[in-house]
């Protein structure tokens, strides 16, 4: 692909996120959590119980930033901090079954808004999406990692979904379970 196609290609890849996330937060304004704190709450969720820095560079905000958040998600009883239990000086945030539940309960809004949406593509359209849409979470599906190019040189039916479920980036799990975006 020559660098023009690479940089339509970003730019395309780019606008349909940027929509696609607008379509689907509509839906988590009947949750009524902000969107920053539920993003924090879902890396609670999906990742695990941790300190507020670590939360902090999960989603990419400074520490006091963090701090507010969390309070306002402790305000709502959906975050409680415990103590660390190597560090008595420290404090771990995790998600009360309160917060898990509200969670799951904005993700699922956000994934209907989604298929509801879906359902104008014909099957074969669907798939073809589906094997593109791997693709993307390949790439860009593990922040804490770095981006890898795609193996190239597979052959057989499916070679790309096969090449990108046995990817060291596919086999190799974060220390905690990541969380979903969007």
């Amino acid at each position: 692909m020559v660098k023009d196609d690479v940089q339509e290609l970003a730019d395309l890849l780019h606008s349909a996120s940027i929509h696609l996330l607008r379509r689907a937060g509509e839906e988590d304004a009947k949750s009524g959590i902000g969107a920053a704190r539920l993003s924090a709450l879902s890396v609670l969720v999906f990742r695990g119980a941790m300190t507020l820095g670590e939360l902090a560079e999960a989603e990419g905000v400074r520490s006091p930033t963090m701090t507010r958040i969390v309070q306002g998600l402790e305000g709502a009883n959906l975050v409680r901090r415990v103590p660390h239990e190597h560090d008595r000086r420290s404090r771990i945030v995790e998600a009360t079954s309160q917060g898990r539940r509200a969670l799951q309960a904005a993700r699922r809004r956000r994934i209907e808004r989604i298929a509801d949406t879906l359902q104008q593509l014909t099957p074969q359209e669907r798939r073809a999406l589906r094997r593109e849409a791997e693709l993307v979470e390949r790439l860009f599906g593990h922040p804490e990692r770095p981006w890898r190019p795609l193996r190239r040189h597979v052959a057989g039916p499916g070679a790309a979904i096969a090449t990108a479920r046995s990817s060291p980036i596919a086999k190799s799990a974060p220390a905690r379970p990541r969380a979903p975006r969007g």
